[in-house]
C-alpha cells in the first residue's frame, strides 16, 4: 500500500512543480526559504560520538536494511561503519508512506523495524558506537504489510495495512525478544488503510489513523495490554485523509492529526482532546488551516510548544505554535533546499530538540533543520543521501 502515492493521486500535484505555488496569507502563511548557513550554536555535544545517531528504515526489496549515521556537532551526518545493517526481513522496494515504520524502545536498547515485504517485524540491538545487529529471526507482524509501530515500555502494537488489516499486540522483554500478545489483535474496517498507530505518553490510550476511510480510531489500554475501543471509535476525521498523528509530549490527552487529501493548499491539522475512555472532542476551531498541500507527517517539540507538519506535495514544513488549550496558530512554512522530487515523509527531532530530520523518499535523502523555537533553518550539509536501492520510510534519532 503506497500511501504516499495515494496522497499524490488525491492531490494530483506531486508532479506539477508546485514548490513555486506555496501560498502566503499575511504573516501566518508566509514562506521562509530554507537557510544556507549553519548555526554555530549547534555544537557542544563533545565529540561526534557524543551527538548520537540517526537511523532510517530502507525498505529494500528481498533483505531489508537499516541505514545508520553518526550525528556530528554541526548536525551533519556521517555513515556508520557497516551501514546499512541487515534487518532480516524483506522490504517492498517501493515507496510506502506511513508514520512510525521505525521505532526505538523505551529503554533505548533496541530498534523495531517493519519489514513490509515479508509481513514481519525485526528487532535490532543498538550497540555502543551506533552499530546494529539483529536480535533474533524477524517475527510475524500479525497481519499483512506492516507499516507503523507503537511502543510504550514493554508493550508494542503494529499496524498492518495489507489484505489482513489490523492492529496486533506484542510484548518485548529486556533481551529484545518480541512475542505476540494473546487476544490483542483488533480488526480494522476493510479498505481503511492505516497510516499510523501510537500510544499517548502514559500508555493509557492507543490511537490510529485510517487514511482511505478518513477515520480515527482510539482505544483504552488495559493492565493486560489489550485494547478496548472508545465508545465513539471509529470517528470521522475532520477532513479527508487523516494521516500523521502525535500526542502532545506535555499533555497525554491532546492529540494532533494531519489531514492530507483535501486538495491543493487545503491541508489542515486537527486538534483533539481525549477523554479517559478514549473519546475524542474537537479543540477550538479545529481543523486548523495549513495553507499547503498534503500535510502528512507530524512532529511536536519536546516542550509541547510547537508543531511541525511535513507537506509532502510542496514540499515544505508548516510551523504552528500550540496554545495551552491545544489550539494551533500557524506561524508560516519553510521550504526545502532540495525541493524537486524530494517527497518528504516521516520526521523526528533530536533528543535535545535542536535538530529536525526528515526522510525524503522520492530522492532517497535525509534533510536536516536547525530548530529555534518555532523556526526552522535547513543545514548547509542537507540533504544527505541514503542507499541507492532503498525506498525509505521511518526514522529514529538518538
Amino acid at each position: 500500500m503506497k500511501l504516499m502515492w495515494r496522497v499524490a493521486a488525491a492531490s494530483g500535484l506531486l508532479g506539477l512543480g508546485i514548490a513555486a505555488s506555496v501560498v502566503a496569507a499575511g504573516s501566518a502563511g508566509a514562506v521562509t526559504a530554507g537557510g544556507r548557513h549553519e548555526d554555530g550554536r549547534l555544537g557542544g555535544c563533545g565529540s561526534w560520538r557524543g551527538c548520537g545517531y540517526l537511523y532510517v528504515n530502507d525498505n529494500t526489496a528481498r533483505t531489508n536494511t537499516i541505514a545508520g549515521f553518526a550525528r556530528r556537532p554541526d548536525g551533519s551526518l556521517a555513515p556508520l561503519p557497516g551501514s546499512p545493517f541487515r534487518a532480516g526481513g524483506a522490504g517492498t522496494g517501493a515507496a510506502i508512506g506511513s508514520q512510525g515504520a521505525l521505532q526505538e524502545t523505551s529503554n533505548g536498547r533496541y530498534l523495531l523495524a517493519v519489514d513490509a515485504g515479508s509481513d514481519q517485524v525485526s528487532v535490532m540491538r543498538i550497540w555502543p558506537g551506533g552499530r546494529l545487529s539483529l536480535v533474533s529471526r524477524p517475527v510475524f507482524s500479525g497481519g499483512s504489510e506492516p507499516v507503523s509501530i507503537a511502543v510504550h515500555r514493554n508493550l508494542v502494537y503494529v499496524a498492518n495495512a495489507g489484505t489482513t488489516t489490523n492492529f496486533a499486540g506484542f510484548t518485548i522483554n529486556f533481551a529484545g525478544m518480541l512475542r505476540p500478545l494473546a487476544r490483542s489483535t483488533v480488526r480494522l474496517p476493510a479498505g481503511s488503510l492505516p497510516g499510523d498507530v501510537l500510544f499517548n505518553g502514559t500508555g493509557t490510550i492507543l490511537a490510529g489513523t485510517l487514511v482511505d476511510s478518513s477515520q480515527i480510531v482510539t482505544y483504552t489500554v488495559g493492565a493486560s495490554g489489550r485494547l478496548t475501543a472508545a465508545p465513539t471509535s471509529p470517528r470521522a476525521a475532520q477532513a479527508t485523509g487523516p494521516f500523521g498523528s502525535e500526542f502532545r509530549p506535555t499533555n497525554p490527552y491532546q492529540l494532533f492529526v494531519s489531514n492530507a487529501h483535501a486538495g491543493a493548499n487545503l491541508g489542515t491539522v486537527s486538534a483533539f482532546r481525549a477523554a479517559a475512555n478514549g473519546n475524542l472532542r474537537s479543540i477550538g476551531s479545529s481543523p486548523f488551516p495549513d495553507l499547503q498541500t498534503a500535510p502528512c507527517w507530524v512532529e511536536i517539540t519536546h516542550d509541547g510548544r510547537y508543531l511541525f507538519a511535513v507537506n509532502t506535495a510542496v514540499p515544505s514544513i508548516s510551523r504552528y505554535a500550540i496554545n495551552w488549550d491545544g489550539s494551533l496558530r500557524l506561524l508560516g512554512s519553510t521550504v526545502f533546499n532540495y525541493p524537486t522530487g524530494l517527497a518528504p515523509q516521516d520526521a523526528r527531532l533530536s533528543p535535545d530538540g535542536r535538530l529536525l530530520y526528515v526522510v525524503g523518499t522520492g530522492e532517497r535523502k535525509v534533510s536536516g533543520f536547525a530548530v529555534r523555537g518555532g523556526n526552522l533553518t535547513e543545514l548547509t550539509s542537507s540533504p544527505t543521501s541514503l542507499p541507492a536501492n532503498s525506498a525509505p520510510f521511518g526514522i529514529v534519532v538518538t
